[in-house]
C-alpha cells in the first residue's frame, strides 16, 4: 500500500534512514507501487510490495550508503 507521508514508512525505514532518503524511499516506492500493479509487469512470483521495496531501497541507494559505523550517509 503506498504511503502517504514518512511517519507511515516502516521503522526499520524510519530508524534507519536519514529524512532525506526516506522521501527517497516514499516516493520511488510509491512509483513502484503504481508501476508494477499488474503482476504481468513483475518478474518472477515477487508481490507488489515485494517489487516495490526493491525499488525504493535500491533508489535510496543511489544517493546514500552505509557508513563503517553502519549509518546511512549521502555518497
Amino acid at each position: 500500500m503506498p504511503y502517504n507521508k514518512k511517519s507511515e514508512l516502516p521503522d526499520s525505514v524510519r530508524d534507519n534512514l536519514p529524512s532525506h532518503a526516506q522521501d527517497i524511499f516514499k516516493e520511488a516506492y510509491n512509483s513502484a507501487w503504481q508501476e508494477y500493479k499488474d503482476a504481468d509487469d513483475r518478474n518472477g512470483d515477487d508481490s507488489r510490495e515485494e517489487v516495490a521495496f526493491k525499488v525504493a531501497w535500491s533508489a535510496v541507494k543511489q544517493k546514500y550508503h552505509k557508513n563503517e559505523k553502519g549509518n546511512w550517509v549521502k555518497n
